[in-house]
């Protein structure tokens, strides 16, 4: 047996380690190689003789000064053992509550030695994700908000690691979420349009996340996690018929989907005015009127003989009003049915929904889904109906917070993480859980009624939802907590992505990212343990739609973070902070105004974006802008041409592609029991 000795300290970090031969059954030797286990200095103490096994991607390092190349999942070093027919790899962290032999362990492996083997013991991590939609950065009490009370989120944040500079890939929720799942700005799946429609309109449209996109969950099933989905989807659900589901969570990775295959919007509240292509439906009003005003002119000066004209004439006119007046009300007109859906994996179970029993039933079946699985490793993503108008709130929140029917719903969505994080502590599952929280994109600033604001509030940061470069629209809260693995209560103010968890899921769950695409999401375990100092981004994009607004750059060496903007919307009325008489900022257009050279603004010292640099106040603007269109050349050199989810025949309604309960078009149901909630 070798023995314990403290080696030479290398920064802020004492290494423990030890090193063993021994024989095996034909007295042919087999070397270990030291395995060192790293602790902070504010935890030193002396390891005794005992092993536990863990399981993850293997790293080996046959020399002892190599203390850097670490595995990011146990912050420990790997260890090979070398036999003449092959080697074994394996992960050791000295325990003190474990009196078990090293050598013993080593014999049982040599006694045993199953060829092929890499790891005896998985210590894979539970995860749960919990992504808000539509929360702006300011509202929850550990950005700085002090006036809606979030105790639950903020718990995540004092027990592990909040970043304040993490950003989202998309500034609305379909192509945001579709780069979350898939590591890969929205541009790279066809998930961004140079047309207006910048997210999915309909549950019976042909658009959605493509079948041959490879999403984390995919990735995470082969590994043995059970994947479970409640709540917001909005990534599509069929292509030629109305049951091939290729969009759909099951087809994703999910093996379990509770929840909207849609979003929630005001059109799902009867009492709420009409949201979905307000405007359009308007005017298709307009139309109907105005053509059925004319039938009836022409039929009354008919019968005065004011207007020589033939019945036939009346009729066909009379007909296309009729058919035009269907072409949209057939869609437009039944909003609630087509688009308010829930649906228990491939099964609706209400249509339309009841906005009211939604936050019950997406609590109970994330409970039940934890419990369902807690003898496994499983991943659960619960995406909130939450802070989404109509902010759809039960009697227990409502008039309770001091920021109207909006902090209401905020602290409601705290409630639902409180009861679901209790559940994993109730499980004793707390400590082998990773829990995210996130939003998919910033607050929507122009979502209001009379003077009541039902949208959020992004803090210091210009700009909200829909808008592609401003960083309100896409600079988001981003909250990880893991008992033991991350340090508490730290602080991260490197450029990070939600793109990034893909990568760092999958490297937890043991796998790997593919190869035949590009990934733009990075592995944050070093930097969430404190083992780098640095986000390994470099250059990221903005995206709006699929035109670049924006890029940042991440200067290591000077410690700047520089964004150079190439489009701002432009904001209505003006001296505003949003497209107030839009609704929604466009990305292409009389909307917006193009900037030759780009504004520049240095986000480490100007992180509101107040004030542009010129070549007065920064010599080196010129050469900072150069560095960044040489990037965005390389960056476009990597895109290749995909079909468009978004194009005008993916994006509109098809009756054959709507998900229904009944007979189409008699789509009604409700197979979900109030007395069980």
């Amino acid at each position: 047996m070798g023995e314990l000795e403290y080696l030479v300290p290398e920064d802020n970090i004492d290494i423990v380690g030890i090193s063993d031969t021994w024989s095996d059954e034909d007295n042919q030797e087999a070397k270990v190689i030291p395995v060192y286990k790293l602790y902070q200095k504010d935890r030193k103490r002396r390891v005794r003789d005992g092993v536990v096994l863990y399981v993850g991607e293997s790293i080996t390092s046959s020399k002892t000064e190599n203390l850097r190349e670490i595995d990011s999942l146990t912050g420990m070093l790997w260890m090979e053992i070398v036999e003449p027919k092959g080697s074994l790899t394996l992960g050791l962290c000295y325990h003190p509550s474990d009196q078990s032999s090293v050598s013993l362990f080593l014999g049982l492996y040599l006694l045993l030695k199953p060829p092929g083997l890499q790891a005896l013991v998985s210590q894979k991590p539970n995860v749960v994700i919990f992504m808000a939609d539509d929360l702006g950065i300011g509202d929850i009490g550990c950005y700085g908000n002090n006036t809606i009370r979030t105790p639950n989120i903020d718990q995540l944040a004092k027990e592990g690691v909040k970043l304040t500079h993490h950003i989202a890939a998309a500034p609305l929720c379909t192509p945001s979420r579709t780069a979350f799942l898939t590591g890969r700005y929205p541009i790279r799946s066809g998930m961004a349009d140079f047309g207006g429609i910048r997210v999915l309109q309909w549950t019976g449209s042909s658009g959605g996340l493509p079948p041959n996109e490879t999403t984390f969950t995919r990735i995470l099933q082969k590994q043995g996690y059970a994947t479970g989905l409640i709540g917001k989807w909005h990534q599509g659900v069929n292509c030629e018929h109305r049951n091939d589901h290729c969009h759909h969570p099951l087809k994703h990775g999910f093996d379990y989907f509770y929840g909207m295959p849609f979003s929630m919007m005001a059109d799902c509240q009867i009492t709420q005015p009409p949201e979905m292509a307000a405007p359009l439906r308007i005017r298709l009003w307009s139309y109907s009127q105005w053509i059925a005003l004319a039938v009836l002119t022409l039929i009354a000066a008919k019968l005065t003989q004011l207007v020589p004209l033939s019945w036939k004439t009346i009729f066909l006119l009379a007909f296309f009003g009729l058919l035009f007046f269907i072409s949209w009300f057939s869609s437009y007109g039944f909003i609630r049915y087509w688009n308010c859906v829930m649906m228990r994996n491939d099964e609706v179970t209400e249509q339309p929904m009841k906005v009211e029993r939604a936050t019950s039933l997406m609590l109970r079946e994330a409970i039940s889904f934890i419990e369902r699985n807690q003898h496994r490793p499983f991943f659960l993503l619960v995406s909130f109906l939450h802070v989404h108008t109509p902010l759809v709130t039960t009697g227990n929140f409502t008039g309770k917070s001091n920021h109207g029917l909006y902090g209401d719903n905020v602290e409601e969505m705290d409630w639902m993480i409180g009861r679901i994080l209790n559940t994993l502590d109730n499980q004793g599952l707390k400590n082998s859980t990773l829990a995210y929280f996130t939003s998919d994109h910033g607050g929507h600033l122009e979502a209001q009624q009379g003077n009541a604001q039902l949208g959020g509030w992004n803090g210091i940061y210009k700009g909200g939802k829909a808008m592609g470069g401003w960083e309100g629209g896409i600079r988001v809260p981003g909250l990880f907590s893991w008992p033991g693995m991350l340090p508490e209560g730290t602080v991260i103010d490197e450029p990070t992505s939600l793109m990034d968890i893909y990568p760092t899921l999958v490297h937890l769950a043991g796998g790997t990212v593919p190869q035949d695409r590009v990934i733009d999401g990075r592995n944050l375990m070093p930097l969430l343990q404190g083992f780098v100092q640095h986000s390994e981004h470099e250059f990221m994009f903005h995206y709006c739609g699929a035109y670049l607004h924006a890029v940042r750059w991440h200067q290591k060496k000077s410690g700047n973070v520089w964004k150079a903007h190439y489009v701002t919307p432009v904001f209505q009325p003006e001296g505003a902070g949003g497209c107030y008489e839009l609704r929604f900022c466009p990305c292409s257009g009389e909307g917006v105004t193009h900037h030759d050279p780009p504004l520049l603004f240095d986000l480490s010292q100007d992180p509101s974006e107040a004030m542009p640099l010129s070549p007065d106040t920064k010599p080196l603007l010129h050469a900072v802008l150069r560095r960044i269109d040489k990037a965005v050349d390389e960056h476009r050199r990597t895109l290749s041409p995909v079909p468009q989810q978004f194009s005008v025949s993916n994006i509109l309604w098809k009756p054959w592609l709507q998900p229904c309960c009944g007979m189409f078009p008699f789509c009604w149901c409700d197979k979900e029991n109030d007395a069980n909630l």
